[in-house]
């Protein structure tokens, strides 16, 4: 009667153990398409966030010439101007936020304007 126990134990004992390989192989393969989806999310979250900055530099350009051409009364110049001016900060905001243009560090710009104080000085000694 143990033998035949002992064999039936052994029996659930490898099914088992094919059941939890197979369970520990689909959640594997749940984890990675999480993973995959994840990154689709992520990517699609920077291309909003890059558009919009992008879309919204120039439009400020638009209206920022616009009210412009408005008071000072240069018809189309002042919108042309500006839309440029708004399309070149929108480059440059996407640039940055993509990490490929960096904004120069504090102590740069500290060491920049100490260098530009110090020239300011000098020229003012030589007059």
């Amino acid at each position: 009667m143990t033998d035949n126990r002992g064999e039936g134990l052994e029996q659930r004992r490898k099914r088992l153990a094919a059941e939890l390989a197979e369970r520990k192989r689909d959640t594997g393969i749940e984890e990675a398409a999480e993973k995959s989806a994840e990154q689709s999310r992520k990517g699609y979250a920077q291309a909003m966030k890059l558009s919009s900055e992008f879309i919204s530099a120039i439009v400020v350009g638009a209206i920022l010439g616009y009210l412009f051409d408005r008071f000072v009364g240069t018809a189309p110049w002042g919108m042309i101007v500006f839309l440029l001016l708004g399309f070149c900060a929108g480059v440059l905001n996407v640039l940055r936020s993509a990490g490929m243009v960096s904004a120069p560090h504090p102590a740069d710009r500290a060491a920049r304007a100490k260098n530009e104080r110090q020239d300011g000085d000098s020229r003012s000694d030589q007059r």
